[in-house]
């Protein structure tokens, strides 16, 4: 069994420097497997504390335009979820916490369509698998904690983290059920709408993360389409996690053919949003 890393790790290490995390995104399979590893590996050496792992999966009804386009091209790649595992012991192995990120179908079948094999249903196998290849938990932005008990059941065996989102429009009852429920961080999301990069930053993240704040002591991450240093700095001011995702992929997507010259890109953003958050 690999070590693992928590997430309350690196968020620990950053509050200890006075800062915010960097958690960095991308979907497993993209460009291929192996380029994948290569890429997530140097967001982790640029300075990237905790990863974000892509599931890809066929109905991405909450992703934008250029994670799907990603995605659809890890599908047509023919990724599976062993390989998905594959990439979490390669980036685990760093010794930054590695997070999947995932729709809830593929979890609840993996292994196979029937519910139960050899008495373990699809989540407690994913959980099990998870944690032997080092995988610090789940962020399961289709799941809410009151449909959870199989999962969160399985994630206290195992000892993995349970990433659930708030949203803007989250009343106080449901952010209090949310943060109740996770383990590692709790996942603000501060855009209405499907994920992407966006020139501004959106004023609805401050007043989220203080309510989200009046209701836990775990950190807060805030995802809002984040795409430069400046950017970055600006939600460090006020949260403990700034979250980017289609940035990254962006950067590789407009490198597409060019792994090198990608990987350089995506040194040089990561690099970029690191000093924004040590900035605020």
């Amino acid at each position: 069994m690999s070590g693992r890393t928590g997430v309350s790790t690196a968020f620990e290490k950053a509050r200890a420097e006075g800062r915010a995390a960097l958690v960095g995104y991308l979907p497993a399979g993209y460009p291929t497997v192996d380029g994948s590893i290569e890429a997530l590996k140097v967001m982790v050496e640029a300075g990237c504390d905790v990863i974000e792992i892509g599931l890809p999966y066929s109905d991405p009804v909450m992703d934008g335009p250029t994670i799907q386009a990603a995605a659809q091209q890890a599908l047509e790649g023919g990724i599976r979820t062993k390989d998905v595992l594959r990439v979490v012991e390669a980036v685990a192995a760093t010794g930054a916490p590695t997070l999947v990120m995932t729709y809830w179908n593929p979890i609840e079948h993996y292994g196979g369509a029937s519910r139960r094999i050899d008495g373990h249903s699809g989540v407690e196998r994913f959980a099990r698998d998870l944690a032997s290849a080092g995988g610090a938990g789940l962020i399961t932005p289709d799941l809410t904690p009151d449909s959870a008990g199989e999962w969160i059941a399985a994630a206290d065996e195992h000892d993995l983290d349970k990433v659930f989102l708030v949203a803007p429009s989250s009343t106080p009852e449901r952010i209090a059920l949310t943060t109740a429920a996770s383990r590692g961080f709790v996942y603000a999301t501060a855009v209405m709408g499907v994920t992407g990069a966006r020139t501004t930053t959106s004023d609805l993240a401050g007043p989220l993360v203080e309510r989200t704040r009046a209701t836990t002591e775990l950190p807060i991450g805030v995802g809002l389409g984040v795409s430069n240093g400046d950017q970055a700095a600006e939600i460090a001011a006020y949260a403990d996690g700034v979250i980017v995702g289609s940035a990254f992929v962006r950067t590789l997507l407009d490198h597409e053919g060019d792994l090198d010259a990608g990987l350089a890109a995506l040194r040089a953003l990561t690099e970029d949003l690191a000093g924004g958050v040590r900035r605020a």
